[in-house]
Order: structure tokens, then sequence, then C-alpha cells
């Protein structure tokens, strides 16, 4: 008989028979209120109506249209909106499955295009599996173990993670920028490096937003050298943070976005966005694949837009997020050393007595919180942070129901 891989390991114990909205239903017939959206992907809750009939409306018409072999109008459609909320100047479009695949992308767009080899990334973010975008993860070297040599040409500089080091914010910041000017005179010169690549809210690091100082400071460097800024959105784009892109909390104009998860609400799809003038710049033929810009994906996209817009889901992102924090906050107990997030990206870190980073506990209270209907997952790399990412369509009645639950979890461990 076969079986999954054995080193799959289930975060949660439940088999899914069916999904609608912010529940899923399982085989048991339990219901369970997600907080995990599929990782950050079905944006639009479980089966949206609009995006299941846009969907099956696709699968009636075509399929699979390889979109370097033929276009499609799902295709030219997503392209066409997608213009009124990607960021200013990013003009073009290169689509893709995975996450990884995005980030690979721009990798190679921004090698091709500025003719230099190194990037720099940021302690704590997570990029993908693949082996280029593992060699540039750094939020845990499960990730990237057991399997060098990996890429060369990364190099890694701090991110302001002032709950780790014990600081104020502005101090963070301050140092992580001067350890950047120090990575440009003792290991990667301003004229070697491509791009920094970096995400505006750390998701698998821990769930830690970057700040306005720090990005502004990336901004300034990356003008003055050449450099190109590479924002990371795919956990947090599509409302996730409770504004489009995440890096738009923080005014600062990226030279690259990288996209997926929430784009199509569970349909697989991701890419990147880049100025014409920079996409061209890519060497003929550095681009395609077959399934990206799958029809049915495209589809079930255009479907989450309308969505999204519709539904006003984005400033219902802001507003449940600042509910889930504040609740967050309140029902804290001193098993958790702090709690953060942007929008519905929330995250408490569990330590110990002493300060240190306590996993069990963390996947404890994940693991009690599943036995009273709640799902939720752990992150940071010593995997010692619940993070909550409920769909944004959640309700005012959700967050609370979550925080009842949360609550009772704390009490009780």
């Amino acid at each position: 008989m076969t079986e999954l891989s054995p080193v799959l390991k289930q975060a949660t114990p439940v088999t899914v028979d069916h999904g609608s909205g912010c529940y899923l239903y399982g085989t048991d017939g339990r219901r369970y209120l997600d907080f995990t959206a599929g990782i950050g992907v079905t944006s639009t809750g479980h089966c949206h109506p609009h995006v299941v009939a846009a969907a099956q409306a696709q699968v009636a018409s075509l399929i699979h249209g390889q979109y370097t072999t033929v276009l499609h109008r799902p295709l030219l459609e997503l392209t066409d909106r997608l213009g009124a909320v990607l960021p200013a100047g990013l003009d073009a479009l290169f689509f893709a499955n995975s996450g990884s695949e995005a980030v690979e992308a721009a990798l190679r767009l921004v090698r091709q295009a500025t003719g230099r080899p190194n990037v720099i990334v940021f302690h704590g973010g997570f990029h993908g599996r693949t082996v280029a975008a593992a060699t540039m993860t750094t939020s845990g070297t499960r990730f990237s173990a057991g399997f060098s040599p990996l890429m060369p040409g990364v190099h890694v500089a701090p991110f302001p993670t002032a709950f780790r080091y014990g600081w104020s914010e502005q101090e963070a910041t301050a140092f992580a920028l001067r350890e950047l000017d120090y990575l440009f005179t003792t290991l990667t010169s301003p004229a070697d490096t491509a791009a920094f690549l970096v995400e505006p809210v750390l998701g698998e690091g821990g769930y830690i937003p970057g700040n306005t100082e720090f990005f502004r400071g990336l901004r300034e460097r990356a003008d003055r050298h050449g450099i190109l800024l590479v924002f990371d959105e795919i956990q947090t784009g599509f409302g996730r943070t409770g504004k489009f892109f995440g890096h738009q909390h923080f005014g600062v104009r990226p030279d690259v976005i990288t996209i997926a998860k929430g784009l199509a609400s569970g349909f697989p799809l991701s890419g990147i966005a880049a100025p014409r003038e920079l996409m061209a710049r890519a060497w003929p033929g550095s681009q395609g694949g077959t399934y990206g810009g799958n029809a049915v994906a495209c589809a079930a996209a255009i479907a989450t837009l309308d969505v999204i817009e519709s539904e006003g889901l984005v400033e219902n992102a802001a507003v449940r997020g600042e509910q889930l924090l504040r609740g967050l906050r309140d029902c804290a107990t001193k098993a958790i050393g702090d709690v953060r997030g942007l929008g519905l990206m929330a995250g408490a870190e569990f330590t110990t007595a002493t300060g240190e980073p306590d996993p069990v506990t963390a996947a404890a209270a994940q693991r009690a919180a599943i036995a009273k209907g709640l799902l939720l997952l752990t992150c940071g790399a010593q995997m010692n942070v619940v993070r909550m990412i409920p769909p944004l369509i959640v309700t005012d009645a959700q967050i609370e129901d979550a925080l009842a639950i949360w609550s009772e979890v704390l009490a009780e461990l």
C-alpha cells in the first residue's frame, strides 16, 4: 500500500471533509474555526461562492492554455485587473505557480538586469524551499539543511527584531542598518550587489513587522548604489496586513514584488511584478513554465479581486486585525513574552520564566486550541510562536470566538 512521505508531519490531526467561509469540517463531522487559512492562502474563505462559480465556469471552457504557446482571456483580464492594485510603476507581470518559483524568477531578473551576482537577504526571512529560495531563507535551518552545497552569492543582514535583541525598535533598526553598511565593506561590495530581498513582515520567522525607518534605509541605500529592492509579498499581499500590500504601511517604493498565496483563494498561482523597462532586461527565454498563468487559477484570481473589492476585505483585515491583536494582548499570560503582528497576521511568542524561547509550551497551546475547535499554526526559528491567520472575511464574532478559546487555553496551561 502506498502512503504519503513519512517526513510530511501534519500540523493538526484533522482530516477535512469540506470547508465553508472561516470553517473547516472534519470527516468526523466536527466543525473547526480555521485561523490558518491554508497558511494565508484562502483569503476569501473556503469555497467562496463567487470564486467557486468562476472556477467552475472556466473549467467548462478552458482548463489549460500554456501561456507561452497561446494566450487566453483570464490571463489577459487578470493582468489588466492587477494594474489597479499594484504599486505605481510596476506594470509588467510574469506568472508562475508557487511562491518559491516567484522568488527564483525575481532572483533571475535582478541578476540579469543588473549584471551583478550577489543578493542580500535578512535574518528570519522565508522565501521558499527550492534550492535558490532555500538558500535565501534564514527563518530556520530545517528549510536548507541536508542538501548542500547551496547557491553562492547570498549574504545575510540583520532584521530589526527588537524583542529578540532585547532592545527598543529604534535601537534594533539602527543596529540593522549599521550592520548592513558593514556587510558592504566586508562581504559584498555594493557594486557586486544586485538586490535586497525582504519580507514586510517576517512570516515563518515569527510574524515580526518591519518598520518605516528600516525600509526607508533600504530604499536609500538601494538608490545610492543602484541596487534593486524586492519585497516578498507572498504572505503579506492581497489585503492580509490591512493594506493591499504589506510594504504600503511604510511608504517605501519597491522595484520588484513577488506575489502568491492569497492571490487566487487556493488555486496555485504566483508571480512577480516590476516596471516594464526592468522586466525587459531579463534575458530572452529566462521566463516560462508549463503551468504558470493557468486559466482556471487566473479565473479564480479575478473572482478573488472582485470579492476583496466588493466586500471591503482590505478594510476588514485592518479593523479585525486591530481587534485580534488587542484581544491577544489582553489575555496574554506570563508564558507569552511578546504579542505582535500587522493586520490579520498575529503572533504570540512563548518564553520561559528566564526569557528563553519555549517551543514546548507553544506546541501544547496549539494542540489545546485544536482540541477546542480552533486551528492554529506555529512558526519562528525555535517554533515558539503561535500564529493566527484567519481568512480576510473573518467577522467580529469569529474573532471573539477565537479569543475566548485562546483565553481558555492559556488559563489551562
